[in-house]
């Protein structure tokens, strides 16, 4: 029996052979290299990355079935704090890994009684009083000290990482999870995220930094960051005014604005899809963190619906939307008639079946599930985020600024990405602060997979943003081992020196005292044979982020400047002279190292040595632990 044939299977029996193949490329790459080999006397933490509502659960749940036919037998599989999204799991593992044991939280009985007979799964929330009882239930019985666990830590980066790191202290959910590893001699611990920017940034120290990371590609029918955000600006995303959200709700009028266009284009969009037996389109409104503008954003909603219903009899109101219409036809070339489309809409206003649903802090999700049907408005904070999956989500009004904005917390409110969308109907109303801010997170994002793809499932991943944009929270990062480079600023070593200065002769004797176009890698050479007498140079730190630009690119350029015979002293407040400095400084977008060979006569001993400088592009922070 093969635990991962049937569920593969059942995959393929659902008319889905593609996402089956895609499972069984995932557990081919990890299973052989990774669980087979395992050892049954160690820790193993490791790392999933796929893309935001990509299909991280199906591939989850193909790698517990291959571990399973390695001989895993106790599967513990987290989720966030939130029991609707915990108890969608647990029916989904009954439905999808029959062949397994499933026990809920309350599940202790079912979980002894099954005596290893099947392969377990306990699907449990990341809650302190859950996850204590559950360290106690493995604690008491007598066959989990010699079998392993696996652990899979969905949305991992949200609420299992250390968030007194800087205190020196260890927090509840953190702590708990150690404790459950501590239960057995031996664990394998999968962190899974589409956002793992938290997880990258842990020190080896923490606990929490994974041995090895893999990416999985998204299927077919994905759209992702790089649908909506990609180099030139995509048709289905509409920019709005910077401040608009502002000013629409202290505005008693029914002017112009994204909003109001946002919601004629969901009424549009929606017509058609229910006019060709569909049964649910959504629109999301993502406005603001602040619950009071929930409810303001709600009635303004429900004003233009009314206003909408009030004159649609009158020309300009047919008019408005048919300049909508057009601007959808545009990409769904096969839309209905507009005839068609607005008298449905027309019926739908005068029979009140458009649903305007609040989901934030103050209403549950249990209240809220009507948006699997009809046609619906919703509007929200934080309650939109990490696993909420809106099912054909076309239209979506995203307007929250913070004044600090984190890239991990951004990306899981990106709810757009998925599969259940028609992509010719898709339209994202941002202004252009926040487009720039998810085109910058979408590259810092394939820059990021494009390393783990390059360097072997390595975990020393460089990431960089633009100065504004931080990678994520602060409390998680320890700020002692967190090194925060800023682009366009020269680093130097205080206390330089060489690690073999014949071979820097040698690299350097072609290069004559000028500025040279040269390639990144002859750069990432002559820093790996510079060193420090103390730690304020890290050569290794500024290869790996070099090396970045070198996955997107082999031949990327940069400029090295060579200078000799520079009487410099040995402590010195400053290294480059001011014609140098303002040389650098015209390459402000490109990767600059100046290298002065200085005489060595004051204070190095009489020896002479090269003493790197360099420069890295763009107003920019690198990020290295």
């Amino acid at each position: 029996m093969s635990y991962l044939s049937n569920y593969l299977d059942r995959i393929v029996m659902r008319g889905n052979p593609s996402l089956a193949a895609a499972i069984k490329k995932t557990t081919d790459d990890i299973i052989p290299q990774y669980v087979s080999n395992f050892t049954f006397k160690e820790h193993v933490v490791s790392l999933l990355v796929g893309d935001v509502q990509s299909g991280k659960t199906s591939h989850m749940f193909g790698l517990i079935s291959a571990a399973a036919d390695e001989g895993f037998g106790i599967f513990v599989l987290l989720t966030t704090d939130n029991i609707l999204l915990q108890q969608q799991t647990f029916k989904r593992a009954q439905k999808d890994l029959s062949d397994f044991c499933i026990c809920d939280e309350n599940d202790y009985l079912s979980f002894v009684n099954n005596n290893m007979r099947k392969p377990v799964i306990i699907v449990l929330k990341k809650n302190g009083r859950i996850l204590k009882q559950w360290k106690n239930n493995f604690s008491s019985t007598n066959f989990c000290a010699g079998n392993p666990l696996f652990i899979v830590d969905d949305e991992a980066d949200a609420a299992s990482l250390n968030t007194l790191i800087n205190r020196r202290k260890q927090s509840t959910i953190n702590k708990c999870l150690n404790e459950i590893k501590q239960t057995t001699s031996s664990s394998i611990y999968m962190q899974v995220t589409g956002t793992p920017q938290a997880i990258l940034l842990q020190t080896l120290e923490s606990g929490w930094k994974p041995y090895f990371i893999y990416y999985f590609k998204p299927g077919q029918g994905y759209l992702g960051g790089n649908f909506f955000f990609r180099a030139e600006q995509s048709p289905y995303i509409i920019l709005t005014d910077n401040n608009e959200a502002e000013e629409l709700l202290v505005d008693d009028e029914f002017p112009e604005n994204g909003l109001k266009t946002a919601l004629m284009m969901h009424l549009v969009s929606s017509a058609h899809v229910f006019l060709d037996g569909g049964t649910v389109s959504n629109f999301l409104v993502h406005p603001s963190v602040r619950t009071d503008q929930h409810g303001k954003f709600a009635e303004k909603i429900g004003d233009y619906l009314n206003e909408i219903s009030i004159t649609s009899e009158e020309p300009e109101t047919a008019e408005s939307f048919e300049i909508v219409y057009n601007n959808l036809k545009e990409t769904k070339t096969n839309i209905r008639p507009f005839s068609e489309i607005f008298e449905f809409i027309c019926n739908q206003l005068e029979n009140d079946q458009i649903n305007i649903l609040v989901i934030n802090s103050l209403n549950s999700y249990d209240d809220n599930v009507q948006y699997e049907n009809g046609i619906n408005i919703i509007i929200g904070g934080n309650s939109l985020g990490r696993g909420v999956t809106f099912p054909q989500l076309q239209t979506i009004y995203y307007c929250r600024l913070a004044k600090s904005p984190q890239a991990d917390t951004m990306w899981q409110h990106a709810r757009m990405f998925g599969y259940d969308r028609d992509a010719a109907f898709m339209r994202v109303f941002m202004p252009p602060i926040l487009y720039k801010l998810f085109s910058d997170i979408n590259t810092t994002n394939n820059n990021i997979i494009a390393q783990i793809k390059k360097f072997d499932h390595n975990s020393d991943i460089k990431i960089f943003y633009p100065t504004g944009l931080r990678p994520t929270r602060r409390n998680v990062l320890d700020k002692k081992a967190i090194g925060i480079f800023s682009g366009g600023v020269n680093y130097f070593p205080f206390y330089p020196r060489n690690k073999d200065i014949t071979a820097l002769d040698k690299i350097l004797e072609p290069f004559t005292d000028d500025v040279y176009l040269v390639n990144l890698k002859l750069i990432t050479r002559i820093l790996e044979l510079t060193d420090s007498e103390t730690d304020d140079w890290s050569a290794t730190a500024f290869t790996g982020f070099i090396n970045t630009f070198i996955v997107e690119n082999p031949l990327a350029q940069g400029r090295l400047i060579v200078r000799r015979e520079r009487d410099i002293a040995k402590g010195t407040g400053t290294l480059l002279s001011p014609n140098d400095r303002r040389l650098g400084d015209t390459y402000d977008n490109e990767v600059v190292l100046t290298m002065y060979k200085v005489t060595g006569k004051k204070g190095w001993d009489g020896k002479q040595l090269w003493i790197p400088n360099i420069k890295l592009p763009g107003d920019i922070f690198y990020y290295n632990v």
